[in-house]
């Protein structure tokens, strides 16, 4: 199980959520001392949903700032935007 200080989650709670998202339960301390768990929500199968794979981040990473068209990988991406 992580542990977070209640200063992670309240200045960097991005990488709090992460860890919920992926499936790790999160102990919050407080002074060194744990106050509270957090677990991560399953889903109506009572299965942890595994995170998604950035196939646009792949896709700037290997092309760089190259111009092509509308590619897979950024149909993906803005329809996860829209959920």
């Amino acid at each position: 199980m992580k542990s977070v200080s209640v200063r992670d989650l309240r200045y960097d709670f991005r990488k709090v959520e992460e860890m919920l998202r992926s499936g790790e339960a999160v102990q919050v301390t407080k002074r060194r001392r744990v106050i509270a768990r957090l677990t991560p929500e399953t889903g109506e199968e009572g299965v942890v949903r595994p995170p998604l794979p950035d196939f646009l981040g792949r896709m700037r990473a290997n092309f760089g700032d190259r111009v092509l068209k509308v590619s897979g990988a950024e149909i993906i991406s803005a329809d996860r935007d829209n959920r």
